[in-house]
Formats: structure tokens, C-alpha cells, sequence
């Protein structure tokens, strides 16, 4: 399912550009392009989900694709050992602004508790 309106659905028909820095079969990861970390990568699914608990109620294994595509992230960008900080917004009140489930990966700095 892709949302024609969708501006990560766009990324990832390369209609709208970023800096993407790992495709998977299910995924698509690319550079926030307003970092709050020095890695602040994002981790989206091809299709069209509006959140993380959409997903999950729609497909079992897409948070896990997800999570593992992240993982790799936090691996290819050296953050693996130092740590890095997984966060999925769900909602306005969240702090979610485009709503198509996405992950961020940060890392690359101390990532203080809580976080906001």
C-alpha cells in the first residue's frame, strides 16, 4: 500500500530525494534531513503505515524487518559499541510530524534520560 500524498512513500518511489543509506527488501533507510545526533538516520517501510501500532495490528513481521534494518544502521554507522537509541513516535503529542512509520536510529553522542 503506498499514500499518493505521502512524502516518505515519495522517498521511497525516488520522486522526492534524500540520502538514502541502506535499502532492504522491506525497507528503506535515509539521513533525517534535520539531525539531532550526529547519526540520525531514519528506517521506514516500503509500504504505508501510519504508525508502529498500525503496523504491528496490519503485520506481524514488519517491526521486526525494521528493527533489524536498524540495527544494521547503528552497525554501518559505528555506533553499535558506544550505544545508539531506537525511538518510534506515535502521534502528534509524540512529537510525530509525517505519519508513516518510521524509525530513528541516534547515536554518535551521550544520549541523556529522559529524553524530553
Amino acid at each position: 500500500m503506498v499514500d499518493p500524498d505521502c512524502l516518505f512513500c515519495k522517498i521511497v518511489k525516488g520522486e522526492v530525494p534524500a540520502e538514502i543509506v541502506r535499502e532492504g527488501e522491506r525497507t528503506v533507510a535515509f539521513r533525517d534531513i534535520n539531525p539531532q545526533a550526529p547519526t540520525h538516520v531514519l528506517v521506514i517501510p516500503r509500504e504505508h503505515h501510519a504508525d508502529a501500532a498500525t503496523a504491528a495490528a496490519a503485520d506481524t513481521g514488519l517491526l521486526d524487518a525494521l528493527v533489524r534494518e536498524a540495527h544494521e544502521v547503528a552497525r554501518a554507522e559505528g555506533v553499535v559499541d558506544s550505544g545508539y537509541r531506537l525511538v518510534f513516535n506515535t502521534g502528534t503529542g509524540a512529537g510525530q510530524t509525517v505519519f508513516h512509520l518510521h524509525g530513528h536510529v541516534l547515536g554518535g553522542r551521550g544520549l541523556n534520560w529522559p529524553p524530553g
